[in-house]
């Protein structure tokens, strides 16, 4: 078992012996999905697994947090930004801009692009290094920032 998953199963009973329903529930859901991915797909899930599925239901989590605050419901907005703050907490630590910054550079230069028509190919390579460190979002608006 991952050391993720193992400490996904930890938190889960810490929860529940706590009575703390709120995380119990945002743990069980994410448990939920890691589960549905092993039957699928018939394959014990890697730590890198269960992160990329972690950064999959955050933007889901921060998708529906924009449409419920679009709609007025703050109540909803807020349970999904709660949702989102637990997840977080099981992903690697992030790098910061100035740290993403240096590396998206160090592509420009390397590959010697100048344009925003070349930013598919920035992408893809900072997207490979940055997996799980960076969310793609974040990544694209440097990059942009850097080609401009």
């Amino acid at each position: 078992m991952s050391e993720l998953k193992a400490k996904l199963q930890e938190d889960l009973k810490n929860a529940m012996k706590n009575k703390d329903n709120f995380m119990r529930d945002a743990i069980r859901f994410l448990m939920s999905s890691l589960k549905q991915i092993e039957v699928d797909e018939r394959k014990e899930l890697s730590d890198a697994d269960i992160v990329k599925i972690i950064q999959k239901s955050l933007k889901q989590r921060d998708d529906a947090a924009i449409a419920f605050k679009d709609a007025g419901r703050m109540d909803l907005y807020e349970k999904e930004l709660a949702e989102a703050a637990i997840l977080k907490s099981y992903l690697p630590e992030q790098l910061s801009d100035e740290a993403l910054k240096a590396i998206i550079a160090k592509h420009i230069n390397a590959q010697g692009l100048s344009s925003m028509k070349e930013i598919g190919k920035l992408m893809g390579v900072v997207l490979v290094e940055c997996e799980g460190v960076a969310d793609g979002k974040r990544i694209n608006t440097l990059a942009k920032e850097l080609l401009a």
